[in-house]
């Protein structure tokens, strides 16, 4: 496994649903740490955890999500800059970013996760904690960087 490459949980082990609630898990922390401004999440996990409990499989994925998103985090960023036409990045809801971070992180370098299936749980997150037309940009912006950067998935 290389560096760049955070080890995410067994492609079978979590269900979906648990999936699902991982995911969910590190948009909060996400937007958390962008509100601050931490790039490093290390500090936050363990009062994270107290406040929310999960067992081992969620949190496991849920952390190599957030790592992977924070290690990637600049990178990432370039990409909306770039895909997001007509939208600066700190212009955007801080939800709306860090589901496009989230999502773009699971889209090119959580290579278990068929990029399909990190395209449409960023949306299903998009549809719950943010709107309707967030939605609809989220899904042009990750759908963009997939056909171009992934097109023979």
């Amino acid at each position: 496994m290389d560096a760049g490459r955070p080890r995410l949980a067994p492609v079978g082990a979590p269900l979906m649903g648990k999936r699902r609630k991982a995911r969910e898990l590190a948009l909060q922390l996400l937007y958390q740490l962008d509100l601050q401004e931490e790039s490093s999440p290390e500090p936050h996990l363990d009062e994270f955890w107290m406040r929310h409990p999960v067992d081992a499989e969620v949190r496991e994925f849920t952390e190599s999500l957030i790592r992977g998103t924070k290690l990637h985090e600049a990178k990432i960023d370039e990409m909306i800059s770039g895909y997001a036409q007509n939208w600066e990045i700190e212009r955007m809801a801080v939800v709306d970013r860090n589901i496009l971070r989230q999502g773009i992180f699971e889209l090119l370098w959580a290579e278990e996760v068929p990029p399909k299936v990190a395209i449409n749980e960023a949306l299903e997150v998009a549809k719950k904690f943010s709107t309707q037309e967030s939605s609809r940009f989220i899904n042009g912006v990750l759908d963009r960087i997939h056909k171009e950067l992934r097109p023979s998935d």
